[in-house]
């Protein structure tokens, strides 16, 4: 669970404006930092079958919005896979 303090940390690490809260950025980075804490938790409790269907949904849904951005925006698509750390 993301708490309001480490979202807005990760807001500010992105956002492309002062109140920028939901451009594809932002909405891509939040949903990288929940799967990396929900990835740990099941490194502990293997068998939480329901979380790793959330899981799946949240990869799922990164990658839509992640091909969509790199559609739109080649050159931004980059640099947030430099931040975030991601492979593609």
């Amino acid at each position: 669970m993301l708490t309001t303090k480490k979202k807005k940390d990760v807001i500010v690490g992105v956002q492309t404006h002062d109140s920028d809260t939901g451009s594809p950025q932002v909405q891509i980075a939040l949903l990288s930092e929940r799967i990396a804490e929900l990835t740990e938790h099941l490194k502990v409790h293997k068998k939480d079958i329901h979380s790793r269907r959330g899981l799946i949904k949240m990869v799922d849904t990164r990658r839509k919005l992640l091909r969509n951005f790199k559609n739109k925006d080649f050159e931004a698509y980059q640099t947030l896979i430099q931040k975030l750390g991601l492979k593609k």
